[in-house]
């Protein structure tokens, strides 16, 4: 307790464990006790500190997350052509964070497997889930490049996407081609790019602080889980269900994508047109846009 610059200082102590509901109540009292005088009373602390960082990332998080969105959906269609590409990836991700999400709860917030050597609190650190969603969606954005372009490359190999549209089954039969040449070629890329990232990040789970052993479990499970799990069966199942309209846009934005697309489909235009059945084996690059109407 003490007064400076005509403001005074009070110290209260508490025996509730921090980020606790015990906790969360006696700093309710606390703002309910009014000022002398009717002064503004400021508090201060850990409690407060994480109270005003998970107010002020609700505050922000509907227009983070879409502006997130919004951008990632921008650049997959500029890559792709396709406006169901970007929305498969976005739900994809999801899930990959909402396994690493839910381990973190499971563990550390429920105090299961021990809380590995740190005792449960009932509750995360209000940056942990900021600071893990920003570096796991983007590796997960990382691997998604990887593979989709590559797909994308023997999709427009086999003729199936130019605009003398073949029939619905040769256009199924062609996207699924793609999509298990591309897995092909860039499984050993991205299981490798996992295993280098899970086990940076694995050596950060023996440290003796929580909130880097939290750090290390959260992002080395999402990096797992996005190569193998999401990548490896997710995105083929989905794409063999939906066949060719996983290459749909809109007329409008097909030819915006012709115009402003970023695909190395761009600098191949001009070669001769290879049959479908022997594109792939001739290893040609054609040029064309996305399935649209």
């Amino acid at each position: 307790t003490g007064l400076a610059n005509g403001s005074a200082f009070l110290t209260v102590g508490s025996t509730a464990p921090l980020f606790s509901q015990a906790s969360a109540t006696q700093l309710d009292r606390l703002h309910s006790v009014p000022g002398p005088a009717g002064r503004a009373v400021e508090m201060a602390g850990l409690a407060q500190i994480n109270r005003d960082s998970v107010n002020a990332i609700m505050n922000r998080l509907p227009l983070v997350l879409g502006l997130i969105a919004a951008v990632t959906f921008a650049l997959l269609f500029l890559l792709t052509g396709s406006v169901v590409l970007p929305l498969k990836a976005l739900v994809l991700n999801v899930l990959s964070l909402s396994a690493a999400f839910g381990a973190l709860v499971w563990i550390f917030q429920d105090g299961h497997f021990g809380a590995l050597g740190t005792t449960p609190s009932g509750t995360l650190e209000a940056n942990m889930p900021v600071l893990l969603f920003c570096i796991a969606f983007g590796l997960s954005m990382d691997y998604e490049v990887f593979l989709v372009s590559r797909i994308r490359e023997y999709w427009l190999e086999s003729g199936a996407a130019r605009p003398a549209l073949p029939s619905a089954a040769q256009a199924c039969a062609a996207n699924d081609k793609s999509v298990a040449l591309g897995l092909a070629r860039t499984a050993r890329v991205i299981t490798a790019a996992a295993l280098v990232m899970s086990i940076s990040f694995a050596a950060l789970i023996p440290a003796q602080v929580s909130f880097m052993r939290m750090f290390g479990i959260g992002l080395t499970l999402a990096v797992l889980v996005d190569a193998t799990v999401v990548r490896m069966v997710l995105l083929p199942a989905f794409m063999h269900i939906l066949g060719r309209w996983c290459w749909w846009a809109p007329t409008p934005l097909a030819w915006a994508h012709e115009r402003f697309g970023i695909s190395e489909a761009a600098v191949l235009r001009g070669r001769p047109v290879v049959p479908a059945e022997s594109a792939v084996d001739q290893g040609s690059r054609i040029s064309g846009t996305g399935y649209h109407s």
